[in-house]
């Protein structure tokens, strides 16, 4: 499998670095390269077999985040990625929030281009997979997968469903507290849109902010519930879903 990409940079130093690693690299095809994003933007519409995006963030006219907030709105988030290469780590936060794939801070050796260009290739061989087994398993059986893919610190992570005690909602962003793990994972997604992916695993909705797994409940009162020491108050827009879970339960 080959990842067709492009090199996007207005410093030709670094535009030539990143095209000689890409060069070097195996699974990676070099569609062009660009020295600004608008022309970049333009190759994008242009080539709907287009993967993947080595994209500097400070150009002028159009920014590297500017260009992937647009990829977002297309819709080709998930077809088109982005590593952003830049020599600024304060954007690392405004590159997760638009979901890059990866960040390489400059200077950057090819070891590090590797790791990036690695993740990218695990990410489009998963999404290859996916599509494959959509088409040829069964529904239900694709719902009773023991596991999911998270983005977390710009790697894919995969998740045991069973490891999963509860999830808590911030914004943006949610926490996911595992078992026999101190510190919870951080990733950028809605709640709700983790809700859909989790209904038929074991979870119930008890708050706006919380996610619980069934298994993990150690005790319940009419409007609480307990998982170990922790104790979740339940809101009145669940209080039905809940009474379902406490017969079931008891």
């Amino acid at each position: 499998m080959r990842i067709n990409c492009i090199a996007v940079d207005d410093e030709p130093v670094a535009l030539k670095l990143v095209t000689s690693y890409i060069e070097q690299t195996p699974f990676l095809h070099l569609m062009a390269t660009y020295t600004n994003a608008i022309e970049a933007l333009k190759a994008i519409h242009e080539q709907p077999d287009l993967q993947l995006l080595f994209l500097d963030i400070r150009m002028a006219d159009l920014s590297g985040v500017e260009l992937a907030r647009i990829i977002e709105q297309t819709g080709r988030n998930k077809s088109l990625r982005v590593i952003f290469t830049t020599a600024y780590d304060q954007y690392a936060l405004e590159g997760f929030k638009v979901d890059a794939l990866d960040y390489l801070l400059k200077p950057f050796s090819f070891v590090d281009f590797t790791k990036s260009a690695t993740k990218a290739f695990e990410y489009f061989k998963l999404l290859k997979n996916t599509s494959v087994n959509a088409g040829s398993i069964p529904a239900q059986q694709n719902i009773e997968k023991n596991y999911i893919y998270l983005k977390v610190d710009y790697q894919l992570v995969k998740i045991q469903i069973t490891d999963i005690l509860y999830i808590e909602g911030l914004k943006d962003y949610v926490k996911i507290f595992l078992k026999n793990q101190d510190k919870p994972l951080l990733t950028l997604i809605s709640l709700k849109n983790l809700e859909e992916r989790l209904a038929a695993s074991g979870f119930i909705r008890i708050h706006r902010s919380f996610i619980v797994a069934k298994n993990a409940v150690t005790a319940v009162t009419k409007n609480t519930l307990q998982i170990g020491e922790l104790t979740i108050p339940v809101t009145d827009q669940y209080k039905e879903a809940f009474s379902e879970f406490i017969k079931d339960w008891v």
